[in-house]
Parts: structure tokens; C-alpha cells; sequence
């Protein structure tokens, strides 16, 4: 196709598509889709066509953007959102907390920020969830709130119970959740996006900025701190914190949830203060996969709920797992290298492990570094094949470099992994 490139930087111009870095086979088969639909057999003239048509325009994004996406995906992220949220309210109860998720694709992250602060007590009148998608598609999936066993993945499934309703074609969102999020149209790279809003206490903007080149993704970056209060965080995905690491933002330092927030200068003679997020308690690395419970006792209890103090963390009796957890630490920090120097050493020191080199996946993945991140995952896989958060960050990564097909292969995998362990009532 002749035509393929400039048909590429318009899309890239409207969205900030990336053909290098999607590939162009996903560029040129959403193209020969719409040509097919409007039975053009030339690109030069389908390029035409699009370049005077704003309606062309997003019918061709809206098969360019591939959803990708289920409940509690970034679960850490989520539940930290919540615990935020009740440390803001008890400061300033009359204050709700402002939340945007952008994009919000097809509804199951803002939804599950809704489930997650109603779980933690706080209550519909003290927060709001705006939510914008550039696909107007995936806005109308969200307003239905109905959903295939896709948008429910790893093994605690506990909130289908409480908020869905079983339904012939899957599940549908009860309504009392459904009011809880604003949705809306939204470009990021509108001129105009957003651009007189009120700031907001939280952004969730994960997995977007690794489809942007450079120049673009500091323009995101950009908008998103003019959008963020003072001491508002910013959450993204595992392989884009290297983007927002800056002398701007910081890490604010949650286990593996890849939130950032503004840098503020503290003088040294100033009294220390307790964090603003609290650091959510420390995983086994055994639940450093799929499962990622707390080191804490159980609880039946709602998400977030108040509960005594956590009794202090006992010592690991297995050296590997002290490295680990110091290599967490020093990654939630934005200390990569070091990070990743010691998963090395608990590899060299103890042998191979799932959770070493999921971790260290991780890692890569959050420096940018993906093709020794995809070989992370893959060696999990070799040691744990049924290693479901390996599976779908693997699934990520191909998507992300133009292999639609062996993602879609790794999704079905992590998918039967669900299955088989979901109770299966008579």
C-alpha cells in the first residue's frame, strides 16, 4: 500500500499512533477493513477520503484501538486509590475526591475504582470518576455494563457477586454502580482536552503513552500534571514509568502500582511527616503473580475497611525473599538498575524462580526495557506455565509491538487458567 504512510501519520497526528511502534501490519489491516466496508479498492483514494472526512477519520480509530482491559486489572493501584480516598475525606470530609481515567476504554477501570471506594466506606456523594475514551465504541460497552468472562480474569472474583447480575450474553453491572461514572468522548491531544477542567486527586492513564513517540508522550505528560492537585497522583502502566520519572515527579512509592506524584521540596530541618500514601502491605513473593494477596491475616472484610493496625512484618526465613523484597522497594522508588541487580542476585544466589524473574520482568518493563522483559516473562512461563500475570503482562507486550495474534493466544491461556479455577457451582 503506497499510501500506507501518510494514512499512518494522519492516524498518528489525531491519536498519536505510533505505526513503529504498533507495526504497520495493524495500520494496514484496519485500513483494508475500512476500504473493504466502503468498497474502495485504492488506498490513494481511500487516503482522500480521509483526509476530508472527520467521519472516516473515527471509524478508522475506532478500529485502530484495541481494548485491552477486565475488572481489578491494576488491583494494588485500585485499592490504594480507596485507602487515599478515606485518608482525604477524614482531612476534609466536604471535599469529594476527584478521580479521572482516561482512557477509560471500555469501563472495567473506573468501575472498579467505583466498587473499590464503596467498598472502603466512602461514600457516592464524596467522590466523582470522570472517564474519556477517543472510542465512542467502547463508551457505549461502558454505559450498557454488560460483560464477557474476558472483563473478569485472576482468581478473586468476589466483587461479581456483589455488583453483577448474571445475564444471558455474561454479566451486567448493577445500576447503583453504573451512576457512579461520568463517561464522555475525549481526545488527549484535542487542543482544547480538558484544558479548563478542575484538577483531579487521581489519574488513572495507564498503558496509553508506550503507543506515543517521544515528542508526544511529553505532551501527555504534560497535560496530565497541569491536571493533578498539589499532592494528586498519577497512575500509569508497568512499562511507562520511566516516561514519567523526571525532576517534576517521583514515585509515591506503592507496591508495584506505578503511581507518581509532584515533587515538593522539603527543607531538612522540617519535621517529618507521614506519607501521603500509605505503602500497602508487603506480598509474599509467592503472590507475586496472579494472586498478589497481603502478607497481612486474612479478612472477609469490605476492601479498604478499617482494621487494627498490621503486626510488623516477620523476617523472611529465605534469603531470596529478603532480595526480592528490597529489589521491590528500591523499584517502587524508580531505583531500576538496582532493582534489577539484585532479582540478578537472588537468581544467581538461589537458582532460577517464578517470582525473581517476574519481578525483574516487571522491572525492564517499567524502564522501557521490553525485549529483555518479554524474555523475563517467558522464562516465569517456562518454570510456571500456569503463571497467569505473566501470561497477560506478556499478552501487553505482544500487542504493543503489532502481534495481535500470539497476544490473543497468551490471553486464551490466562483465560483457561481462570476457568479452572473458578468454583463451579451444580
Amino acid at each position: 500500500m503506497k499510501s500506507l504512510p501518510l494514512i499512518a501519520d494522519r492516524l498518528k497526528s489525531a491519536m498519536g499512533l505510533d505505526m513503529a511502534t504498533v507495526g504497520s501490519s495493524l495500520i494496514e489491516r484496519v485500513v483494508r477493513e475500512r476500504m473493504a466496508a466502503l468498497e474502495i479498492d485504492d488506498d490513494g483514494r481511500y487516503l482522500a477520503r480521509l483526509q476530508s472526512s472527520a467521519v472516516e477519520l473515527q471509524a478508522l480509530i475506532e478500529l485502530a484501538v484495541v481494548p485491552e482491559t477486565w475488572f481489578f486489572r491494576d488491583r494494588e493501584a485500585i485499592l490504594a486509590v480507596a485507602r487515599l480516598a478515606r485518608e482525604r475525606l477524614a482531612a476534609q470530609p466536604t471535599v469529594p475526591v476527584r478521580i479521572l481515567s482516561l482512557p477509560c476504554s471500555t469501563g472495567e477501570e473506573p468501575y472498579s475504582l467505583a466498587m473499590a471506594l464503596l467498598e472502603a466506606g466512602v461514600m457516592p456523594s464524596q467522590f466523582v470518576i470522570d472517564a474519556y475514551d477517543i472510542r465512542t465504541r467502547s463508551l457505549e460497552i461502558a454505559a450498557a455494563g454488560l460483560y464477557g468472562r474476558n472483563s473478569f480474569r485472576g482468581q478473586e472474583l468476589g466483587f461479581r457477586d456483589r455488583h453483577f447480575t448474571p445475564a444471558e450474553q455474561g454479566w451486567q453491572l448493577h445500576e447503583a454502580i453504573r451512576q457512579l461514572v461520568r463517561f464522555a468522548p475525549g481526545n488527549l491531544l484535542a487542543p482544547d482536552f480538558l484544558r479548563q477542567a478542575a484538577p483531579y486527586d487521581v489519574i488513572f492513564c495507564r498503558n496509553v503513552l508506550i503507543y506515543f513517540e517521544r515528542e508526544v508522550q511529553r505532551q501527555v505528560v504534560t497535560l496530565l500534571e497541569s491536571l493533578m492537585k498539589p499532592d494528586g497522583l498519577i497512575f500509569v502502566g508497568p512499562a511507562e514509568g520511566g516516561i514519567l520519572l523526571s525532576p517534576r515527579l517521583e514515585s509515591a512509592g506503592i507496591a508495584l502500582a506505578f503511581g507518581f506524584r509532584k515533587r515538593v521540596a522539603v527543607p531538612r530541618s522540617a519535621t517529618r511527616e507521614a506519607p501521603l500514601v500509605m505503602p500497602l502491605p508487603l506480598l509474599a513473593p509467592s503472590d507475586l503473580g496472579g494472586r498478589r494477596r497481603p502478607v497481612a491475616p486474612p479478612t472477609s472484610r469490605a476492601v479498604g475497611a478499617a482494621a487494627p493496625a498490621l503486626p510488623a512484618e516477620p523476617a523472611p526465613s529465605n534469603p531470596a525473599r529478603t532480595v526480592l523484597q528490597r529489589a521491590r522497594s528500591l523499584a517502587d522508588k524508580g531505583q531500576l538498575a538496582q532493582a534489577a541487580a539484585l532479582c540478578e542476585q537472588a537468581i544467581g544466589e538461589q537458582g532460577p524462580s517464578a517470582d525473581a524473574f517476574y519481578l525483574l520482568g516487571l522491572i525492564h518493563d517499567a524502564g522501557g526495557q521490553t525485549e529483555q522483559a518479554r524474555h523475563c516473562y517467558r522464562k516465569v512461563l517456562y518454570l510456571a506455565p500456569r503463571h497467569q500475570a505473566a501470561l497477560l503482562q506478556l499478552a501487553a507486550l505482544l500487542q504493543a509491538q503489532g502481534d495481535p495474534a500470539g497476544a490473543e493466544r497468551l490471553r486464551q491461556r490466562a483465560d483457561r487458567v481462570t476457568a479452572s479455577e473458578e468454583p463451579h457451582h451444580g
